[in-house]
């Protein structure tokens, strides 16, 4: 599916837009939806906090944003009046999406996407629609400009949720509580995925988060439901997909240096496919290795008192 060039591409599935509180970068997200014109356009807005004297006005200039659609759109919305916090609000307005749709584009209002991403997201949902071993369609690339195999895009063990599309075939096995898994079997199945130790920790204490309701997110639990079905994603060789979120304001991106913050959009050209599906771990490692700090870790790790600390509880055992 290729795009003519200096054509805008219009896309074939439907969109679920995600806002809350941040008019400002809901309009940018908007116009490259509206670019796009999908003919069914989902908006999920969760409520303002009671305690944040300015979010209700805030809220309202968002979801006012969506009276812009001024293309042939068939626009459902599922605006909350209470704030149910991220974990609820984005999950259950992805259900309410699923529910009525059997594909489709995903972005929040932090998620600028490049117009090819429409494109892109097009071709994969068509291309590995009834294909189980591929359960999510990513549409950012963290690789800092490496690329890897010759094709438009790799495939991955990760489950990146910046500008997406998917399938209600993954999303009906969705457990927001991970009631189906369980701390003490968790270790060794990450363990058959990853070689590095700290990466492995690192996720068992995110998952171990997660059943004590200690975080308030939604997306770590699509990435174990992932793991644990030993499903691929597809991520783009290039970057299709800028988070413009990072800052004060964000939920969880609050680094505005992070080297993963504003990345520059590409394109894809014509899109070509992988011969082998197959993760390419060295892409995930490198991913993993930045954001969980693994370097870091490891020199603590070899740190001459830690050595001595773990050597004297060694001796307790």
């Amino acid at each position: 599916m290729n795009a003519p060039d200096n054509l805008i591409y219009k896309t074939k599935s439907p969109v679920l837009f995600i806002i809350f509180n941040r008019p400002d970068t809901t309009q940018r997200v908007f116009e490259k939806i509206k670019e796009a014109q999908p003919s069914r356009l989902y908006v999920a807005a969760d409520g303002p906090r009671t305690d944040r004297q300015a979010e209700p006005e805030m809220c309202e200039q968002a979801r006012a944003i969506i009276k812009q659609v001024n293309w042939p759109c068939e626009v459902k919305t599922l605006f909350r009046e209470s704030n149910l916090g991220c974990k609820e609000a984005v999950s259950s307005g992805i259900t309410w999406f699923f529910e009525q749709e059997e594909e489709g584009i995903i972005l929040e209002d932090d998620c600028l996407p490049a117009n090819d991403f429409f494109r892109y997201c097009d071709t994969m949902l068509e291309r590995y629609r009834h294909d189980t071993r591929i359960r999510h369609i990513g549409g950012c690339n963290l690789q800092q400009g490496q690329k890897w195999g010759n094709a438009s895009y790799y495939f991955s063990n990760m489950t990146h949720v910046w500008g997406w599309a998917g399938w209600r075939r993954v999303w009906k096995d969705y457990d927001k509580e991970l009631s189906s898994y369980h701390s003490n079997e968790v270790r060794p199945q990450l363990e058959t995925i990853f070689n590095d130790r700290f990466i492995v920790d690192t996720w068992e204490e995110f998952f171990n988060y997660m059943k004590a309701d200690k975080i308030d997110t939604w997306d770590f639990q699509l990435a174990f439901l992932n793991f644990f079905n030993n499903s691929l994603s597809t991520i783009p060789n290039v970057n299709l997909i800028s988070n413009i979120g990072f800052g004060e304001n964000s939920t969880h991106t609050t680094d505005p240096d992070s080297l993963n913050a504003n990345l520059p959009l590409g394109t894809l050209g014509e899109i070509t496919h992988p011969l082998y599906v197959l993760p390419q771990k060295g892409a995930d490692l490198f991913t993993l290795r930045y954001d969980f700090n693994i370097e870091a870790r490891w020199q603590k790790y070899n740190h001459p008192r830690y050595k001595a600390k773990r050597w004297f509880k060694g001796l307790f055992k």
